[in-house]
């Protein structure tokens, strides 16, 4: 790689949740940086979410479909990124059930154009590729164990096949043309700038709006929560310190059964908005399963945590307030994404693109 501070580094789904959030950290804290945001602008992508960084001298956005190998290889042609950090993928689970297919159209084959024309443009050596994955390729977990490095793949839904496909992808390129790249592996995500279709941004939303708050089964499923600020800065700690051809789990310590996310939501509503948190309980409606839902994630995030010194800065109690406060005070954005109305200005503004 070229030196730190002349550095073109390609970020893809810059426009979504986790590249958004990403983008908005690191562009401004480092303006010796050049950051190019590839982006469909699909269904959850919002630039909205970009506002505060769009006029920067050193940001520039392009919109690309990553299924298009043509027009992403000559945006990297174009731009030469020394970096690349690939965020963009279709990432709900239950619309991986409904329709498996733009998964694996933007999961796998985007992925496989992505590296395709990074191995075009870089010679022996040069670049990196850091490819930003799930813990869910890796499928269920009991009651006891965590996620590590060398856990099995084993993929439960049509989401998380295709990405433990991409994963394999980004290793095999590595391994066969000496491609460098480095894989993180994260739990889930939660904090501003998520589309409510999520599980924290929706039960929120749904709060507010005193609708019912849907919840799988008996809501016993556990996730391992990460911040999205604590994720950003374990990516940016891998890219400058993580070993290539390695990858990293990065988890927020933070597990949590799905009810009791539900109910900390429900005393926190009520606490921020003067509700009752009575009242808010009986909101909680539980729901057929959905297929293949698996029973827990739990990362092992100690590999990052000892040889790159990363550490979550956020207690699941703080991010979680600190989320609820974000949504209920952008509202705006809220209704925005939900009502169409970003839909039409995203066509209006790019859609001959």
């Amino acid at each position: 790689m070229v030196r730190p501070h002349t550095m073109k580094i390609l970020i893809t789904g810059g426009a979504g949740f986790i590249g958004a959030n990403f983008l908005n950290l690191l562009v401004p804290r480092h303006p010796e940086h050049t950051f190019i945001n590839l982006d469909a602008l699909t269904y959850a992508a919002n630039l909205r979410s970009l506002g505060a960084i769009e006029k920067l001298p050193n940001y520039a956005f392009v919109r690309v479909d990553l299924v298009d190998f043509e027009a992403v290889r000559a945006t990297l042609t174009k731009h030469r990124p020394d970096l690349v950090i690939h965020f963009a993928a279709e990432s709900h689970v239950d619309r991986s059930i409904a329709g498996p297919r733009p998964f694996l159209r933007t999961n796998i084959e985007g992925t496989f154009n992505l590296l395709e024309a990074c191995r075009e443009i870089w010679t022996h050596g040069q670049g990196l590729f850091h490819h930003v994955s799930t813990d869910e390729v890796y499928g269920s977990l009991g009651a006891d164990g965590l996620f590590t490095e060398e856990t099995r793949y084993d993929p439960s839904s049509p989401y998380s096949a295709s990405k433990a496909a991409s994963d394999h992808l980004v290793r095999a390129w590595g391994r066969t043309f000496n491609l460098p790249v480095k894989i993180t592996n994260c739990s889930n995500n939660y904090g501003p700038l998520q589309f409510p279709e999520k599980l924290i941004p929706l039960m929120i939303q749904n709060l507010v709006e005193r609708k019912p708050l849907p919840v799988y089964g008996k809501g016993e499923n556990v996730r391992d929560w990460l911040y999205v600020g604590d994720h950003c800065e374990a990516i940016w700690t891998v890219v400058q310190k993580g070993k290539v051809g390695e990858t990293y789990n990065i988890g927020g310590r933070s597990e949590q059964r799905n009810i009791d996310v539900v109910k900390q939501l429900c005393a926190i509503v009520a606490e921020e908005t003067k509700a009752s948190e009575s009242e808010l309980l009986g909101l909680v409606t539980y729901v057929k399963d959905r297929p293949g839902h698996d029973l827990r994630y739990a990362i092992d995030a100690g590999k990052i945590e000892r040889e790159l010194g990363w550490k979550p800065r956020e207690t699941f109690a703080t991010g979680l307030r600190k989320t609820v406060r974000w949504y209920l005070d952008q509202q705006d954005w809220v209704a925005s994404v939900r009502t169409g109305e970003y839909r039409r200005w995203i066509e209006h503004n790019y859609g001959g693109r």
